[in-house]
């Protein structure tokens, strides 16, 4: 239980940061990819509370239900958004500006998100638990999007 609320609260941390600083590099460079992960980033804030507030209840079968349910649709809602910000893009005539703080916050994701990603696999099938399963998913899916 405790690994699971450490690697939760780093998540917690880590996608405050990314949300927060991703959003204003995007206003800042006019940047819709920019924006799409700081979205992506918000999402995965919200996935990562879900899961945190599952593991600081009791461990009931609803409070997991609720949870895994949560984050599902918050993976869908990801899922989702990325559609939506990339045909944005493409649809889009304006010329985003580059962004070393964007860039940045880039680089620490690429170290920071595939180790969260695994280690929230490998307790998801320690505890066994739907929801942090799902919030490990959109912890990989961070890298890629």
């Amino acid at each position: 239980m405790r690994q699971v609320q450490r690697v939760q609260t780093i998540t917690i941390a880590w996608m405050s940061v990314e949300a927060a600083l991703s959003l204003w590099a995007a206003w800042m460079a006019r940047s819709p990819a920019l924006a799409a992960f700081g979205g992506d980033s918000a999402v995965e804030l919200l996935s990562a509370v879900v899961v945190l507030w599952r593991f600081r209840s009791h461990a009931s079968e609803g409070a997991e239900r609720r949870a895994a349910r949560a984050t599902g649709g918050l993976l869908f809602a990801l899922a989702a958004y990325i559609v939506f910000a990339s045909t944005m893009s493409l649809l889009g005539h304006n010329e985003p500006q580059a962004s070393y703080l964007g860039m940045a916050v880039l680089v620490v994701a690429a170290f920071l998100m595939p180790w969260l990603a695994k280690e929230k696999r490998r307790l998801s099938a320690v505890t066994g638990s739907a929801a942090l399963r799902a919030d490990a998913a959109e912890s990989a899916l961070d890298r890629k999007s």
